[in-house]
C-alpha cells in the first residue's frame, strides 16, 4: 500500500496529523509534511505505508477536507480518493 500526498492541495487543517503520525504539522508554511516520503513531482510527494499502519494512513486520506491524500493498494488501485 501507498500513500500520494499533494501538498499544494493541502489546506493545513492537520486532521491527517491527527491520525497518522507520519504526518507532520509544519506551522511556518501552514501545511502538513509526509515524513519519509520521495517527491515525485512538484508539490506530489509518495512513501509506502509500513505494515501494521494501513488503518491509520487510509483514515488519514479519509478525514482530508480538500482529498490531499489518496491511497493506493497494492495492485495499484485506489482505496481512498
Amino acid at each position: 500500500m501507498r500513500v500520494e500526498f499533494d501538498r499544494d492541495t493541502c489546506i493545513g487543517m492537520f486532521q491527517c496529523v491527527a491520525e497518522w503520525d507520519r504526518f507532520e504539522k509544519n506551522t511556518s508554511e501552514g501545511k502538513a509534511d509526509l515524513e519519509g516520503s520521495e517527491e515525485v513531482e512538484e508539490s506530489v510527494f509518495v512513501r509506502e505505508v509500513p505494515e501494521g499502519e494501513e488503518f491509520d494512513a487510509t483514515f488519514a486520506a479519509r478525514v482530508c477536507p480538500v482529498d490531499a491524500i489518496t491511497v493506493y493498494d497494492d495492485d495499484g488501485e485506489q482505496v481512498v480518493p
